[in-house]
């Protein structure tokens, strides 16, 4: 693994500018993070478009990139978690972190997603070498067998629903996302901005607008109780390490998602088929997957995430030492924010008619999606938000929906 030639940061002055951008890079992450709707992709890309301009040594613009996607790890959950929640006949699909809020238990999810990212960085970093040694040589494999691997991830989903019908939904709303992804993922259409792409329109139509319309008739959030954990030491420890481990799989195998690999980790860690371990996972893999990216990158060449194609944009040199320094001292103060800023987000959301919030969330997501992707991105996003509600009805995991990104990948191998 061929890395750039090591510069240690001793001088104090280079010392307090890594520091200064660091906090910069996680200040901006924290912000795209709590806005609800704003894909990492697309956020990178705006990021890259802007980064280019920015005077200053391409290391620490780096510096500040990755703690902005670190960061954006972090505090995306809590908008996930505190906007949109169900009433409780949509509870058999309600995402984990909602059904824990609609219990009053928000606190609590939101301290275990905090704990699940946290561990994630600090288990990623030792490991990434010794990890990333093992990848690199089971890589080509890999990637010569990819579709006959996504293959049997997909059939490994469908598979782990508990019924038939279930499961004949899982198929139906991989189908339906495959085929989505097919038409819309390789367009390139007119939009106000440049950092443009069709996933910001897809994931918000998939995943954001149908948990949106179920709450238009909800109740709004329930009072939240204290965010003690009910979650051994033990098992939080095991299912970030595992969740940690499952987010170098997703750094080097593309169309593998942090819910998907979540589900699986699920699977290995006993004991743990919960919303608790869930969240502890699903954000230990979403945090790892951007150390170990920038170790595929280092490793094979390849940018796995938005977050490295904008890092390797700016030309920044891949000095792994003073990289991970940044990643670390990202990954301290996303704990600190998702906790202080996620526990007022539940508060201040709580405090407003819900079927206003979801509403003026809704005609976020569709300003997103025309500044992305144009006037087609409002007709992708309305075609996204119909298949999106497939699985909701039919009372089936919405991890199928990722086939928006998988079907395209096992059509073109």
């Amino acid at each position: 693994m061929a890395v750039a030639p090591v510069e240690f940061v001793a001088d104090p002055a280079l010392t307090l500018q890594l520091l200064a951008w660091t906090v910069a890079g996680a200040s901006l992450g924290s912000l795209s993070g709590l806005i609800p709707g704003l894909h990492a992709n697309n956020f990178a890309l705006l990021l890259a478009g802007v980064a280019v301009s920015v005077p200053g040594p391409p290391l620490f613009i780096g510096c500040a990139m990755l703690a902005a996607g670190v960061v954006h790890t972090f505090l995306n959950a809590v908008p996930a978690m505190a906007l949109g929640v169900p009433d409780a006949e949509m509870a058999v699909t309600a995402l984990p972190g909602h059904r824990m809020v609609r219990d009053g238990r928000g606190y609590e999810a939101i301290r275990l997603s905090a704990l699940g990212s946290v561990l994630a960085v600090l288990v990623a970093v030792p490991l990434a070498i010794p990890v990333t040694r093992v990848m690199t040589a089971v890589y080509p494999t890999v990637r010569a067998n990819l579709s006959l691997v996504l293959a049997m991830v997909v059939v490994a989903l469908i598979a782990s629903e508990f019924t038939w019908r279930a499961r004949l939904a899982g198929l139906l709303s991989f189908s339906l996302a495959a085929g989505l992804g097919l038409l819309t993922l390789d367009l390139s259409p007119d939009a106000p901005l440049e950092a443009g792409g069709t996933l910001a329109p897809l994931f918000a139509g998939l995943f954001g607008a149908p948990v949106l319309i179920d709450a238009l008739a909800g109740s709004g959030l329930p009072p939240q109780r204290d965010g003690e954990i009910a979650m051994s030491r033990r098992l939080v420890g095991a299912t970030a390490l595992a969740g940690s481990l499952a987010g170098a799989i997703v750094g080097y195998i593309p169309g593998i998602s942090a819910a998907i690999a979540a589900v699986a980790v699920l699977v290995f860690v006993p004991g743990n088929a919960d919303d608790r371990g869930y969240i502890v996972a699903t954000s230990g893999v979403d945090t790892a997957n951007t150390i170990f990216a920038l170790f595929a990158l280092v490793a094979i060449g390849q940018p796995r995430t938005g977050v490295m194609v904008a890092f390797e944009n700016v030309n920044a040199p891949l000095e792994l030492p003073i990289l991970l320094v940044a990643v670390v001292l990202a990954g301290l103060i996303g704990f600190v924010l998702v906790i202080v800023v996620g526990e007022t987000y539940l508060e201040l959301a709580g405090r407003v008619a819900y079927w206003k919030i979801s509403t003026a969330v809704l005609g976020l997501l569709l300003v997103l999606s025309y500044l992305f992707t144009g006037l087609l991105g409002i007709a992708i996003f309305v075609v996204a938000t119909v298949i999106g509600l497939v699985p909701v009805r039919l009372r089936a995991r919405r991890v199928h929906l990722m086939g928006v990104l998988i079907g395209p990948l096992l059509v073109g191998f």
